[in-house]
C-alpha cells in the first residue's frame, strides 16, 4: 500500500497509508481522526482536481511518498457546560407547569369524576379564566345569592390551583360549595356519595357563572358568559291541525345532538335536536294539540357546547339507560346550515374573509414548497465547486419566504376586529364509560395550545393524539363523547 504525506494548514501528516482497494472516503475518515475535519468538508487536491469519495485510485496515479494538500475547517471543540444538567423537578413549581405543557390533574374525592371532567374541560377556556380573575371577592348588589357567589369564587380558586401546580389538586372547596348550592350532588347511598351526571354538573355550573360573571361584576374588557357560551335560538312553533303559528326566542347554553337509528353523525343529531314536537293547549281547537318547533341559531357564542343525548329514563330498571350507538363528530364543525337567514347574512362576509385568509396561507405554504423543490433541483445539477453559492441562494430564498410570512403575520396582527364565522374547532371532549349516567366513569380530554391532547383521568393526565379523540364516538363499552366543546374560528378585518 502506498503512503502519502498530507498537508493541512500549517501541519503535515507523514506516512499515511492508502488502501487502494477501498474508496477514498476511507482515507477521509482517517484524516478526520487526525484533523477533526469532517469528510464532507475535506477538499483534497489530486491530479485532475478534487478527490471524490467514490473515485478509482488506479486512475489517479498516486505514487508512494506523494504530497497531498487538504483544505477544510475542523469542527469546534465541544466545551463542557458551565452548569450541570437541570431537571424539571428542580425548577420552581410555576416553571415546572410551563415545562410540563399542561395543567395538573384533580383527585377523585369519591365518585367525583363527573365534577373533575367538567372542571378540566371548562378550565381550557382562557376567556373564562380571565372573567373569573376579574370577579370581585365581595357580593355586589345585583341580586347574586351567597351560594352562587361562593361557587364562583371556588371555581376561580380551583382554576388558579390547576395553573400553578404540577401535582394533582384536591378540589375540596369546590365540591363543598357545589353541594351547598345544588344539594342533588350530595346524594348518598349506604353512606357513600353517589355518582352524578356530568352534564347536570356542567349545566348547573355554567348557569351559575352566567348569573355571576356579568358585565356588571367584571371588567369591561372581559367577555360575559352569554358571549362566551350563550346561543340565541329563534323558533317557529306551528300546529298543522289548527294552522296556528308563532315565533319564540330562547337563550340556551348548549345544542342537543339527538340520537336515533337515523343518526350517524353529529350534524344529523343537531338537525334532529332543532326540530321537535310538543303538546300544548290550542286556543283555536280548545284542546291539547301537537305543535312542531323548528329552531334556528340567531346568535353564536365564542365557544359552542354540544351535548349528546345519550341517556333516557328506563322505567323497568328505574334509572337512566344509555344509548351506545356510534355517532361520529368532526374536529372542525360548521354550523352555518343551522343558522337563521338573518344570521347567515351577517356571516357571509366574515366567512369569505376566513376563506381568503386560509387560501392565502395555503398559497404561501405551497409557494414555499415549490421554491424548495426548485432550489433542490438547482443544487443537484450544479458543479460541486459552486455548491456553496447555490446553497446560499436557497437560504436567502428561504429567508425571503420567512420574511414574507412574518410580514403577513404582522399585517394580520394589526387587524384588531374579530368576527364569528360559524366555523368551530374541537377543543375539549367530556366522555362517559359505562351503561348508566349515575355509574361508570367520566373523563375530560382537552386540546393544548401546541395541538396535543391531554386525557385528564382524575389525577392522571396522559398525552393523546387526534386519532385517539376521534375514537370516542361510541358503539361499545369504551369511553364515548357526552359533551363536545368547540372554539370559534374567527375572521379578522379592519375596524
Amino acid at each position: 500500500m502506498p503512503t502519502v504525506n498530507v498537508k493541512w494548514q500549517k501541519e503535515v501528516f507523514p506516512g499515511i497509508e492508502i488502501d487502494t482497494s477501498q474508496p477514498p472516503i476511507v482515507l477521509k475518515s482517517q484524516l478526520y481522526t487526525l484533523t477533526g475535519v469532517p469528510p464532507e468538508r475535506q477538499k483534497i487536491m489530486v491530479k485532475g482536481g478534487l478527490l471524490k469519495d467514490d473515485a478509482d485510485w488506479s486512475t489517479l496515479g498516486v505514487k508512494d511518498g506523494q504530497k497531498l494538500m487538504m483544505i477544510g475547517t475542523a469542527d469546534e471543540i465541544v466545551k463542557a457546560p458551565e452548569k450541570g444538567p437541570l431537571f424539571v423537578e428542580d425548577l420552581p413549581e410555576e416553571e415546572q407547569v410551563v415545562a410540563l405543557g399542561h395543567s395538573a390533574g384533580l383527585y377523585n374525592l369519591g365518585n367525583t369524576c363527573y365534577m373533575n371532567s367538567t372542571l378540566q374541560c371548562l378550565h381550557s377556556v382562557p376567556e373564562l379564566k380571565s372573567a373569573l380573575l376579574s370577579y370581585s371577592d365581595t357580593v355586589k348588589g345585583n341580586g347574586i345569592d351567597q351560594a352562587s357567589h361562593n361557587l364562583t369564587l371556588a371555581t376561580r380558586n380551583t382554576f388558579g390551583d390547576l395553573d400553578q401546580s404540577v401535582r394533582p389538586v384536591t378540589p375540596l372547596q369546590f365540591l363543598q360549595t357545589l353541594r351547598k348550592k345544588y344539594p342533588q350532588f350530595a346524594q348518598q347511598h349506604n353512606n357513600v356519595y353517589m355518582q352524578q351526571d356530568a352534564e347536570e354538573c356542567w349545566t348547573q355550573l355554567v348557569y351559575t357563572l352566567s348569573q355571576t360573571l356579568t358585565s356588571d361584576s367584571s371588567e369591561s374588557a372581559v367577555l360575559p358568559m352569554k358571549q362566551l357560551f350563550g346561543i340565541d335560538l329563534v323558533s317557529r312553533v306551528h300546529c298543522a291541525e289548527s294552522g296556528e303559528e308563532s315565533m319564540e326566542t330562547e337563550l340556551v347554553y348548549s345544542l342537543k345532538c339527538h340520537i336515533s337509528q337515523d343518526v350517524n353523525h353529529l350534524h344529523e343529531g343537531i338537525k334532529h335536536g332543532l326540530k321537535t314536537e310538543l303538546e300544548k293547549a290550542s286556543p283555536t281547537l280548545g284542546r291539547t294539540a301537537v305543535y312542531t318547533r323548528e329552531s334556528r341559531i340567531n346568535e353564536l357564542p365564542r365557544y359552542l357546547t354540544v351535548q349528546f343525548v345519550r341517556f333516557f329514563w328506563k322505567r323497568e330498571s328505574n334509572q337512566k339507560a344509555k344509548i351506545l350507538r356510534k355517532v361520529d363528530y368532526p374536529l372542525e364543525l360548521d354550523v352555518y346550515e343551522f343558522c337563521s337567514d338573518e344570521l347567515k347574512k351577517k356571516l357571509k362576509a366574515p366567512r369569505q374573509m376566513l376563506r381568503d385568509a386560509e387560501n392565502a396561507k395555503l398559497g404561501l405554504y405551497m409557494g414555499k414548497l415549490a421554491a424548495q423543490k426548485k432550489m433542490s433541483f438547482q443544487i443537484w445539477i450544479v458543479n460541486p465547486l459552486s455548491c456553496n453559492s447555490a446553497i446560499s441562494f436557497q437560504e436567502s430564498s428561504s429567508s425571503a419566504g420567512e420574511s414574507s410570512s412574518m410580514d403577513i403575520d404582522k399585517a394580520e396582527s394589526s387587524l384588531p376586529k374579530k368576527q364569528l364565522t360559524g366555523v368551530y374547532d374541537l377543543v375539549a371532549v367530556l366522555t362517559h364509560k359505562g351503561r348508566s349516567a349515575d355509574s361508570g366513569h367520566y373523563v375530560g380530554w382537552v386540546k393544548q395550545d401546541d395541538g396535543k391532547w391531554i386525557e385528564f383521568d382524575d389525577d392522571n393526565p396522559n398525552i393523546r393524539k387526534d386519532e385517539d379523540i376521534l375514537k370516542l364516538s361510541g358503539g361499545g363499552d369504551w369511553h364515548m363523547a357526552y359533551i363536545c366543546l368547540y372554539k370559534a374560528r374567527m375572521a379578522e378585518s379592519k375596524s
